[in-house]
């Protein structure tokens, strides 16, 4: 489970900056402010649990056996980021207002991958050492 979460966080980092960077320099001027705003809060949170992921694949290494929790921060972390900050990117990019909708499914995942995360660690599930 180290090199899956650690794979997939480093794919969506690196792709949350390809992502910033065609908004930049691509969409600019494209599309209306509000719409560049919307791109680029999928951006930014695709980028933060980018690094939950590696964080929890850090956390992953240190066990022996990784508490269900901490792997379920890591799933909730991957499937909220891919649902939450891609219906933002296809709602900035199409306009069509129902997938703004579809967002706060992916929020959710990404509050109960915190959540997750949390548990874990007051469980004392993750190794101190």
């Amino acid at each position: 489970m180290f090199n899956f979460f650690l794979a997939s966080g480093a794919i969506l980092g690196g792709l949350s900056v390809a992502a910033g960077a065609f908004a930049t320099h691509s969409l600019r001027g494209q599309i209306s402010d509000r719409a560049l705003e919307i791109f680029d809060t999928g951006a930014r949170y695709q980028m933060y649990h980018a690094l939950a992921l590696l964080v929890v694949a850090l956390l992953i290494a240190r066990t022996e056996l990784p508490p269900p929790t901490l792997l379920a921060a890591g799933y909730a972390f991957l499937a909220g980021t891919l649902i939450f900050s891609s219906s933002l990117y296809a709602l900035s990019l199409s306009g069509i207002k129902i997938l703004g909708a579809v967002a706060p499914i992916g929020g959710a995942a990404l509050i109960a991958g915190w959540i997750c995360l949390a548990i874990a660690a007051v469980g004392k599930s993750v190794s101190s050492g």
